[in-house]
């Protein structure tokens, strides 16, 4: 294998600076680069009689950095779906010398931290002001190996996103099948519920809380589109700017009663026993005997569920759709028997430890690509 030779950047990229002429009538794509080497995409289009100053075109393969987060890894290679598109000032293009360096390659290389790092070394300024000097930029040097070597450099680790990319595709898949069974399973139960007011299987329970000075207390939150609760951090009584928190136990339904209408419900965990939620949140608790939480979680996050919630939260603007405790009371709701509902509570828990250990996986995988980019690229930059 031959040596990896050392050369200018400026020896590798050509600053571009095709000019724009836009016209009018014609639409044109804009460009975004995403940070850490996550991308070049499409931002939107623009119809060129509505494009303000100066604009230059993109050409598929060239090298595009952001003068002001490339020492943040926004920069890559302009993929073909982009050929013509268009860009400000503010994201330099560079024709690459192909004779010494593939575009492909470039657009791994650029994702390496040594390569980022290189990009920080050639920016400066002040808070919030710091840029890419393209000239300091051009005037650093890096290693690389002939061009023949960086195409099996670049097969390589195709080969390995093509892998990566099926893994996650399955994954998904997974996911949408398990999101199935849990459906298929709970239409079952149905079958064999009656169906009753909330109030009469888990009634609303009001736990005011008496803050003391100088006190700090664990917060909780609920997150919006059935992604549970969150710790928030710790309270200090000291610092209340709300009234009337109430306490948290676990097995308690949490609603945010502004945004319950949009899933912010969660089940209490045992973790959560002895948490304080501010005066925004209602805590339903179910007769043991006749529905479990998580059972009537699921429900209630249903599209059937959080319709009815939604009905029991009236208003229109956003903070104004707060849910009414009465209206709340008289969902009603269905109550298999306990023997059934704890079958699908078991499963949905079984399944999401899969899910769990697969997450687990995922952010192992996830690591896998930068990893070997960094390994095959960054060769004593």
């Amino acid at each position: 294998m031959q040596a990896w030779l050392r050369h200018r950047l400026g020896d590798l990229l050509t600053r571009s600076g095709e000019a724009a002429q836009p016209t009018a009538g014609i639409e044109y794509k804009e460009i975004t680069i995403r940070l850490w080497g996550k991308g070049v995409l499409e931002r939107g289009r623009v119809s060129g009689a509505s494009v303000n100053g100066r604009r230059f075109i993109a050409r598929k393969n060239q090298f595009i950095a952001s003068r002001i987060d490339a020492r943040n890894g926004a920069m890559g290679v302009v993929p073909d779906d982009l050929d013509g598109a268009l860009v400000t000032n503010d994201f330099p293009l560079f024709e690459v010398n192909r004779d010494h360096l593939l575009p492909q390659y470039m657009g791994w290389l650029c994702r390496t931290s040594a390569f980022v790092d290189l990009c920080a070394r050639a920016s400066e300024g002040t808070t919030n002001r710091v840029r890419l000097k393209e000239q300091e930029f051009l005037q650093l040097e890096i290693q690389i190996p002939n061009t023949h070597q960086q195409q099996s450099i670049v097969d390589r680790i195709e080969a390995v996103q093509q892998k990566l990319t099926a893994a996650d595709n399955l994954r998904s898949s997974i996911d949408r099948d398990i999101a199935s069974l849990l459906a298929v399973r709970f239409q079952e139960t149905l079958t064999q519920a009656r169906w009753l007011p909330m109030r009469d299987v888990a009634p609303l329970v009001r736990r005011n809380v008496q803050l003391v000075p100088n006190q700090q207390y664990k917060e909780l939150g609920a997150r919006s589109f059935g992604k549970g609760l969150f710790v928030k951090p710790d309270f200090d009584a000291d610092a209340a700017t709300w009234e009337k928190p109430v306490w948290i136990k676990s097995g308690d339904i949490v609603f945010s009663n502004i945004k319950a209408w949009e899933g912010a419900i969660g089940v209490a965990k045992p973790e959560h026993d002895g948490y304080i939620a501010s005066h925004r949140y209602l805590t339903a608790v179910t007769h043991s005997d006749m529905v479990l939480p998580e059972y009537l979680l699921y429900y209630l996050l249903s599209d059937e569920g959080l319709t009815a919630v939604n009905e029991a939260s009236p208003g229109t603007a956003d903070r104004n759709r707060t849910t009414k405790q009465s209206a709340l009371g008289v969902i009603r709701v269905p109550v298999p028997t306990i023997a059934m509902q704890r079958q699908f509570v078991n499963l949905k828990y079984a399944l999401e430890k899969f899910a769990a250990v697969r997450e687990g996986q995922k952010v192992f995988i996830d690591a896998l690509l930068p990893a070997l980019c960094h390994q095959t690229l960054s060769h004593s930059q």
